[in-house]
């Protein structure tokens, strides 16, 4: 399992996962042993099966240590890059002098063979050598074992005598700490690279967590402000009913005032169940606008008609929650309050074009001043849908051809993700 970036607010810290650590180090470090194994087959150093299972030690090797060091570069996650970086160049030199060690222990027995071998043939009579020229022993950068045999010049020499008189000992010659820091500055490069490569993936991951860390602010933000738009609603819809119910009260009609309260009882107990931010299914919907239009029709018991015309196929359609209230409220506002002969308000559902287009019309005598949809309860729901849908959703009003007026919303059928309040500090 993919380790979880350590993502606070107070100190946000995105740690390269081990897996991914580890991957890092074998690909160098097994980069590192083709190529010196490739360069062994055309410089031809001593036995090929020899060397190679003692290059492999010590890439596994480079490997170990490599993944020893790794703890203590994760201690500078977080950091600034200038810290950082001091810290591998630091960290690194131990390691690469461990590494130099660990070669010249793996390498000291064929050297000791090859010397072992030439000082033989020094002593042969076929091989003469004149006595001033030495055989000299050494290690380049990349711990390979090199031997320099001095042929002379044209200078005429005495006639050579019969066996090599001196042959170096490359560790009396050069000193072991010579010896070792050749070796270690070829791995304390090797090394540096490896941390440069994870320093480079440690700031891949800090881009990645603040960049989950903004779309988690963001979707604090819009369901905040779902919840504030939808809240809204609320205190517009009670200011009216109260007025209404108020007015009841004052004409001593109890019985309606009583059934008013017993309904918005029922409608606030429905509408208060759900989630601000979640969608409901569309007979939900329904079922909340049923509550208000018997409410309201207890204002208007002779003027009120309503009429609904919702497919059984289109009953489970995600639909925000309560975005159908200030529709209906305009059309109560505007047509059934405005006139006093009888006024029908209907609400249509159909799908069309995978959208799912929900209607709301009213036979009245229209809307003066409003079809811009710059009201209160129009401006909500377009800000709601705006921030639920983006562009995938529109809201447009208008007169009708044969009077009234209609609000007709399209919603996408394929809801999107559910936006809700994550955990930040994870």
């Amino acid at each position: 399992m993919a380790s979880i970036p350590d993502t606070t607010l107070d100190n946000p810290v995105a740690h390269v996962p081990a897996r991914q650590v580890l991957a890092s180090a074998v690909a160098l470090w097994l980069c590192y042993f083709v190529l010196i194994t490739m360069r062994a087959l055309v410089v031809e150093l001593g036995e090929f099966s020899d060397l190679l299972w003692r290059r492999a030690l010590v890439t596994l090797a480079g490997i170990l240590v490599t993944m020893l060091a790794w703890p203590l570069l994760r201690r500078f996650d977080g950091r600034v890059t200038s810290v950082r970086l001091a810290a591998a160049l630091v960290i690194m030199l131990p390691a690469a002098l461990a590494l130099a060690v660990i070669n010249q222990q793996a390498f000291a027995p064929v050297e000791a063979q090859m010397i072992a071998r030439l000082t033989d043939q020094s002593r042969s009579p076929k091989t003469p050598t004149p006595p001033h020229k030495p055989v000299q022993v050494r290690h380049d950068l990349s711990g390979n074992l090199l031997i320099d045999i001095d042929d002379g010049d044209a200078t005429p020499t005495p006639p050579p005598v019969p066996a090599i008189t001196l042959i170096q000992n490359p560790v009396e010659h050069e000193g072991l700490w010579r010896q070792l820091t050749d070796v270690a500055l070829g791995r304390y490069f090797l090394l540096i690279a490896w941390a440069a490569l994870y320093l480079a993936l440690g700031n891949a991951e800090m881009v990645r967590a603040a960049e989950r860390r903004e779309g988690e602010y963001r979707r604090a933000a819009k369901a905040a402000e779902l919840r504030s738009l939808r809240y809204q609603v609320n205190p517009h819809f009670l200011f009216n009913t109260l007025n209404s119910l108020s007015a009841l009260v004052m004409t001593g009609r109890e019985a309606a005032a009583e059934r008013m309260i017993q309904t918005m009882s029922s409608f606030y107990r429905h509408s208060l169940a759900a989630d601000p931010t979640a969608e409901v299914p569309l007979a939900d919907e329904i079922v909340l606008q049923r509550h208000y239009l018997e409410i309201e029709a207890v204002r208007f018991p002779e003027r009120l008609k309503t009429l609904f015309d919702v497919p059984g196929d289109l009953a489970h359609a995600p639909v925000p929650g309560m975005i159908l209230q200030p529709l209906v409220e305009n059309s109560i506002k505007y047509a059934v309050a405005a006139t006093t002969r009888a006024v029908t308000i209907t609400i249509v559902a159909r799908a069309e074009a995978g959208q799912l287009v929900l209607t709301v019309a009213d036979d009245g005598p229209g809307k003066t001043g409003t079809e811009t949809g710059t009201g209160i309860g129009l401006a909500n729901v377009r800000s709601r849908l705006a921030a639920r849908y983006g562009a995938e959703a529109s809201l447009s009003c208008g007169p009708q051809p044969g009077g009234g007026h209609a609000t007709v919303l399209r919603l996408p059928l394929s809801p999107p993700e559910p936006v809700q309040l994550s955990r930040i500090d994870r």
